[in-house]
């Protein structure tokens, strides 16, 4: 079995058996794809079948020298991950990355930004442009829910449960959860809906698709990128933001405010609670707060 009939296999698995987005999907390929790459550089003609641990440790040494701890991390992570679904596939015995040791990164903090700088970029928008309406409601939507960028453009109309003050969004692994919206965020869709959204020609197949571009189709989430770039320049803001900010920034305000971090995980669609006190960095300053706050013995 040779490395592009298993690349092909495996992605396929992800795709039907654990219902990953075409996104992560390709992560995980271009894990796999960069070893290949490597022996194919080197002379090294072996099958994914035969490969052994000692080949793998050349390639990690090899990335070692281009990406930081946590990308070394990352692709020794997906390599595992498709060595193990070939043991379980039966064919191999044994993964090669058993052994080998991922390098310690610690815990990345993200940016955040406070209420007031999300309201800066906010109040940035130029409204007299048709986007105007739609990019404030996008942001408002992206903050007010703790979207994912990929949740954020994939929303339907279909998926909006004003009267009942909530959202339903398919996350990661298409799973659905259904997050509560705000008054202020329904507003804002609403003027969006009804002033902009039904003056565009909407291409087939993106009738319920909530958030168009000009040319009626769904945004990409490069220009959801492009869109926050350009107004935190506009602001001067001197932060390194994403989209992803917003979630994070979402998350960290209502724990602040007193949420719980249970809640918090739900509406994120995580798993884990772990992955939920990942995103959500505690300053000693909180806890302290939490302790006397709510310690029988304050």
């Amino acid at each position: 079995m040779n490395w592009i009939s298993c690349i092909k296999s495996y992605q396929s698995y992800l795709k039907i058996e654990r219902g990953l987005s075409k996104n992560t999907i390709d992560n995980y390929s271009f894990d796999i794809e960069r070893l290949c790459l490597f022996l194919t550089k080197n002379g090294i003609v072996v099958s994914p079948i035969k490969i052994g641990e000692e080949t793998i440790q050349q390639f990690i040494y090899s990335v070692a020298k281009e990406v930081n701890p946590r990308s070394q991390a990352r692709i020794i992570s997906g390599l595992k991950s498709f060595f193990s679904y070939m043991v379980f596939e039966d064919y191999r015995a044994d993964n090669p990355l058993e052994l080998i040791e991922t390098p310690k990164t610690g815990r990345k903090l993200p940016d955040t930004l406070s209420v007031e700088e999300i309201d800066s970029l906010i109040f940035a928008i130029d409204l007299s442009a048709n986007e105007g309406e739609r990019n404030r409601a996008m942001l408002e939507t992206l903050y007010g829910c703790g979207l994912r960028v990929s949740e954020l453009v994939s929303l339907k109309i279909s998926d909006l449960f004003f009267e009942e003050g909530f959202v339903k969004i398919t996350g990661k692994g298409n799973k659905q959860r259904f997050v509560p919206i705000s008054d202020l965020t329904q507003k804002y869709i609403q003027i969006y809906r009804n002033s902009i959204r039904t003056s565009i020609t909407i291409q087939k197949g993106f009738e319920d698709t909530l958030f168009l571009n000009r040319r009626g189709k769904q945004l990409t989430r490069a220009m959801i990128f492009t869109i926050i770039k350009n107004l935190a320049v506009k602001i001067d803001l001197n932060k390194t933001i994403s989209p992803h900010t917003f979630r994070h920034s979402f998350a960290t305000h209502l724990l602040e405010n007193g949420a719980d971090l249970r809640s918090i995980q739900l509406m994120l669609g995580h798993e884990s609670i772990t992955t939920t006190e990942i995103y959500v960095h505690l300053d000693r300053t909180f806890l302290t707060q939490v302790l006397n706050s709510f310690h029988p013995r304050k």
